[in-house]
């Protein structure tokens, strides 16, 4: 086996498009794939700007490193890089020192923010008092601290690591929950635009498998040990994730056929789904479509 475009060795198989990839062709294919998501969606513009949502995670810091690559020509976009520390011992703590050293050498200013800095308790002190999914609090926290801390650096616009795979558990998620509200929510770009406290999230690596981005950042060495959150393992997600991957393996570009198909009727999703009007929470004033937003509610309800 040989790379489709020059014959040399091959580093990876894409079995979408049935070609196989040296090291060279690879990173240019990445790249390329990213530019013309960022073009074709047009998920920013010169002179923004952008807040990245890091991890420390591949996902995440590969966005920050392309992001980088991609805008620094044009020396009018700025970038800041932006995470939460949840509070989970032995991970996040481990993932966030790899971040801070990837911005340290990309010279990207980072800022952080914690669930204990903001909530007075880590993720593993509200899990240890209360019987409660540790992903329903996750997902609310952490989109209201982004939000948050993007509104307070003045961000136009926050960049996240969401990828192909990602997108395509969300879509079959919200189809096995009767969520077509939420399903009219996804796609490269997603928010309000009207909304000035609700700062729109992109999705660079949208078209990119969770394959072509563990290759990537290994090839850039970008790749850390701690990737999977340790409560993540037997979650929704989790389980939506293996049934994908088993069916992807069994009949190939599985993955891209959920994307694809979504993508062409989402604009259909978009306009007919009922829009909710935006609200300002009653307690903190953040935007929320209900008298008091979830993070409040949620606030109150745990030990």
């Amino acid at each position: 086996m040989t790379c489709s475009r020059c014959r040399t060795k091959p580093v990876i198989k894409l079995p979408n498009s049935n070609i196989s990839l040296c090291k060279t062709c690879f990173l240019k294919y990445f790249e390329r794939k990213v530019r013309k998501t960022i073009r074709q969606y047009k998920l920013f513009k010169k002179g923004q700007h952008i807040g990245i949502a890091v991890s420390g995670g591949k996902d995440s810091i590969t966005t920050l490193y392309v992001l980088n690559k991609i805008t620094k020509p044009q020396r009018t976009t700025k970038l800041t890089a932006i995470a939460i520390d949840e509070g989970i011992k032995g991970y996040r703590d481990e993932t966030l020192k790899f971040a801070k050293k990837v911005c340290k050498e990309l010279k990207i200013p980072l800022e952080t923010t914690s669930y204990k800095k903001e909530f007075g308790k880590t993720l593993d002190q509200i899990l240890k008092k209360n019987d409660i999914k540790p992903c329903t609090v996750c997902g609310v926290f952490r989109r209201y601290l982004l939000n948050k801390l993007a509104q307070k650096l003045k961000l136009d616009i926050i960049a996240t690591g969401h990828n192909l795979d990602d997108e395509a558990q969300s879509i079959l998620m919200n189809q096995f929950k009767n969520n077509i509200t939420a399903s009219a929510r996804l796609g490269p770009i997603t928010g309000i635009k009207s909304d000035k406290k609700f700062i729109r999230r992109i999705k660079p690596l949208y078209f990119l498998t969770e394959k072509e981005i563990m290759t990537y950042a290994y090839l850039k060495n970008l790749a850390t040990k701690y990737d999977e959150c340790p409560y993540a393992k037997d979650s929704y997600r989790d389980e939506m994730r293996t049934l994908i991957n088993n069916f992807d393996r069994k009949y190939p570009s599985s993955k891209h056929s959920i994307i694809n198909s979504f993508i062409e009727i989402l604009p259909l999703l978009k306009k007919n789904h009922k829009k909710t009007d935006i609200n300002y929470c009653k307690s903190c004033g953040e935007p929320t479509s209900q008298e008091e937003c979830k993070t409040c509610k949620l606030i109150r309800e745990i030990k």
